[in-house]
C-alpha cells in the first residue's frame, strides 16, 4: 500500500520538475518553524511514483549559496513526507578523469564554509549525529545502478569539497584543494548532506562536473556562462537518472534499516538514536515544539 512517505525529494534546479512523462503537478507553500524554503514545493507523479521538487535556489536562481534556507528546505520536504532525497547540483572537477559532463556519485564531504548554520539544534537542545558515512549507501547504489542502466559516464563515489562562495577558488585555492586529492568542488551540499542526517532522511548527491575549476593550465578558468552552458546540456541525464532511480526504490524499506550496500548498514532513519544529549525536562518548550516532527526521545 502506497503511504505518505513513498516520496521521493529532489533538490535541484527549477528546471528538474519539467521533465517528460511528470503528471498531476501542483505547488505548495511549506511554512516551517525555520523560515521560508527557498520557493514553494513541486509535487508531480511519473509513472505513478511521487516525487516534490524544490529549486534550491529559487526559482530563475534569485539565492546566494550562503543565503540558502537549508534548514526550511530539509525541514519542508520532511514535512511534506519525503524520507529519501536526491539532490542534483553543479561541481567543479579537480581530477582530469572526472570530466564535464560526468557524473560523480559522491560518497564524502568535506565542509570548508564558513558562515552558515548547518544544525537544526541549539536553543537549549544539543544533539551530535554521526556524519562519518554522509551518503545513504542505498540511495547512493540506487544511483549508481541508475547511470549503469543508462550508459551515462559516471564515478562511483568521490570527495565533495564545500567551498563558501560565491566567487569561484583563485590559483592557489584550487590547487591545494586538487593536490589534497579532493574529487570535485561546489558550494551547497555539505551542508544540505548535515541537515539531511540531522532530519534522519536518506541523502544522495549527483554532483554534474561543468569546468575543471581553474587549477587546470590547458582549460579555460570556471565562469558561470561556462557552467551554464554544460548544465543546460546535462539536464536531460539528470532528469533521466532520476526517473531511472525512482523506478528502482524500494520505499518499503523507508528506514533502510535491512539494507545492506557493499557491506555498510544504512541507518539513516534512526542518525538520533543515542545523539541527543540534553536530557528532555532540561529542553526549553518552545524548542521542543519547534523540533516536534523530529524522533528525538521516542
Amino acid at each position: 500500500m502506497e503511504k505518505k512517505s513513498d516520496i521521493l525529494g529532489i533538490i535541484g534546479g527549477s528546471g528538474l520538475y519539467q521533465m517528460d512523462g511528470l503528471k498531476n503537478v501542483s505547488e505548495k507553500s511549506v511554512n516551517t518553524p525555520f523560515g521560508n524554503p527557498s520557493d514553494k514545493l513541486v509535487f508531480g507523479e511519473i509513472n505513478g511514483r511521487k516525487l516534490v521538487f524544490l529549486p534550491r535556489h529559487g526559482k530563475g536562481h534569485k539565492i546566494l549559496p550562503s543565503e540558502i534556507n537549508y534548514a526550511a528546505n530539509i525541514y519542508a520536504l520532511k514535512v511534506s513526507g519525503v524520507k529519501k532525497v536526491i539532490s542534483v547540483s553543479a561541481v567543479g572537477s579537480l581530477k582530469k578523469e572526472i570530466k564535464p559532463g560526468d557524473m560523480v556519485i559522491v560518497d564524502q564531504f568535506f565542509d570548508f564554509t564558513k558562515n552558515r548554520k548547518s544544525t537544526f539544534f541549539g536553543n537549549g537542545l544539543v544533539a551530535h549525529v554521526s556524519m562519518a558515512e554522509p551518503v545513504c549507501s542505498y540511495l547512493r547504489k540506487i544511483v549508481v545502478d541508475s547511470c549503469k542502466s543508462l550508459d551515462i559516464p559516471y564515478h562511483k563515489g568521490g570527495s565533495y569539497l564545500c567551498i563558501e562562495g560565491p566567487q569561484f577558488s583563485t590559483k592557489a585555492e584550487s590547487l591545494f584543494y586538487k593536490n589534497n586529492g579532493f574529487d570535485v568542488i561546489g558550494m551547497t551540499n555539505a551542508t544540505e548532506a548535515k541537515l539531511a542526517r540531522e532530519a534522519e532522511l536518506c541523502y544522495a548527491t549527483i554532483a554534474m562536473a561543468t569546468d575543471y575549476d581553474c587549477w587546470h593550465e590547458e582549460e579555460d578558468n570556471v565562469n558561470a556562462d561556462m557552467i551554464i552552458k554544460i548544465l543546460l546540456e546535462n539536464a536531460e541525464k539528470a532528469k533521466n537518472i532520476i526517473k531511472e532511480s525512482i523506478a528502482k526504490i524500494d520505499f518499503a524499506h523507508n528506514e533502510c534499516s535491512a539494507e545492506r550496500n557493499g557491506g555498510n548498514l544504512c541507518s539513516c532513519g534512526f542518525s538520533l538514536q543515542k545523539s541527543v544529549v540534553t536530557a528532555k525536562k532540561d529542553v526549553p518548550e518552545e524548542t521542543l515544539k519547534k523540533l516536534s516532527i523530529f524522533n528525538l526521545y521516542d
